[in-house]
């Protein structure tokens, strides 16, 4: 059975899933969330995602959601096809624990709000508190300064094979420059880790929007 995946075609945390099914080569199925309706919010949804949200994966009725867990879901029930995103070595498997905790506690929680502060409250009809986006900003710079250090060392967050970790920070990275901040080009080690993931097809697919592959 094609597995499917109910989410919302520009939604970060849906195309953070999607990348993960071109990568491991996995046909799916897509059902689109209309937000505008409240469809994430009804009683049927609900039963399915408990807090609301999207995205979550239904793979034969096996149901699992939050962006991260199904990543992983995916890689390891496909792990003999496609890019493989989760070492084996136990060591390789630590570092990219590792850097699986460094994305979200040192880039993501500063980048999505960054992003909602900009970007999605002016669609929500909310004001952008311009002080709050800055001070975010200013504690992501913090962050990839050491990512930079990082990635003088290694190609990748983890070493030097791309995982899970890595492509994780593709979808709130890439709406930066359109909330007028260049943290990340303006860090030449940072800057040519994040255009290598950038690059690949995988996102190539699902940069814009979210489709069906099956």
């Amino acid at each position: 059975m094609v597995l499917t995946l109910y989410g919302n075609p520009q939604s970060t945390c849906t195309k953070r899933v999607a990348i993960v099914f071109h990568e491991k080569q996995v046909p799916f199925n897509f059902v689109a969330v209309d937000f505008a309706k409240g469809e994430h919010k009804s009683p049927e949804f609900v039963a399915k995602q408990p807090f609301g949200q999207i995205p979550y994966l239904d793979d034969d009725g096996y149901i699992i959601y939050e962006s991260r867990a199904i990543a992983r879901y995916i890689e390891e029930k496909y792990a003999g096809q496609g890019t493989a995103l989760i070492p084996k070595d136990l060591k390789a498997k630590g570092h990219f624990e590792q850097a699986a905790s460094v994305e979200v506690f040192n880039f993501d929680a500063y980048a999505s709000a960054a992003v909602f502060e900009k970007l999605i409250k002016p669609y929500q009809n909310l004001t952008p508190d311009i002080a709050v986006f800055d001070a975010l900003i200013k504690k992501l710079e913090a962050k990839l300064d050491v990512y930079e250090q990082i990635l003088s060392k290694q190609k990748y967050l983890g070493g030097d094979e791309v995982t899970l970790a890595d492509l994780s920070h593709l979808p709130y990275g890439s709406l930066l420059p359109a909330v007028g901040s260049n943290v990340i080009e303006s860090r030449p080690n940072v800057a040519k880790w994040f255009k290598s993931l950038q690059d690949r097809p995988s996102w190539q697919a699902v940069k814009d929007v979210v489709a069906a592959t099956a």
